[in-house]
């Protein structure tokens, strides 16, 4: 998260990260987003070949990131490792598209079933949906009952009857009592 007065600045660097990471062996993706509402507040979704490519980045690169957030942060640079539960091959978007990230924490004690094919249940059948441009879930791996959920949607319409769905409620129902808490779930707009 950066000042919301340093947005621009901060997505410059954030491209030069990116395009620095697209020259290392074992680079897959980097996906930039910024918060709806919220300048400044982004998430970046690295996608790397394997766990070895990832820790042979140049750290020369990372540093350069946070060099430059130094000065106009507002929190410190959060990196969370996660490995794939479910992906697929997703679409682009466009300037109406929108993506929802979503932080499942799943209480260990309040499980009633594994999260995992609850998870992966909803992303089959989401991605079936008009409108939709990706789903994909990962899972924290060091805290296996830590999972995102990356989502994007062609438009806001798309998003709303995703959620109004039948698949989408019957999950929410299933999730509930065991997070025993409201879902953390955010709203992005992609960028190029």
């Amino acid at each position: 998260e950066t000042k919301s007065s340093s947005t621009k600045e901060a997505i410059d660097a954030l491209h030069r990260y990116r395009d620095a990471s697209r020259k290392a062996d074992g680079f897959v993706r980097i996906d930039l987003f910024e918060q709806i509402g919220r300048p400044g507040h982004f998430v970046v979704l690295e996608t790397w070949r394997d766990q070895a490519a990832f820790d042979a980045r140049d750290t020369a690169v990372q540093k350069q990131l946070l060099t430059a957030f130094q000065s106009i942060r507002v929190s410190d640079y959060d990196q969370r490792p996660y490995k794939t539960l479910t992906t697929a091959r997703g679409s682009a978007g466009d300037g109406q598209s929108i993506y929802v990230i979503s932080h499942v924490d799943v209480g260990p004690n309040l499980q009633t079933e594994p999260p995992g094919p609850l998870l992966t249940r909803l992303a089959e059948t989401s991605r079936k949906e008009p409108g939709n441009l990706r789903f994909d879930v990962v899972q924290h791996t060091m805290r296996a009952n830590h999972y995102t959920v990356i989502e994007g949607w062609r438009n806001q319409q798309a998003f709303d009857a995703h959620v109004a769905a039948a698949h989408t409620r019957q999950y929410r129902d299933t999730l509930q009592p065991m997070t025993g808490g409201p879902l953390d779930e955010r709203v992005y707009k992609g960028i190029e």
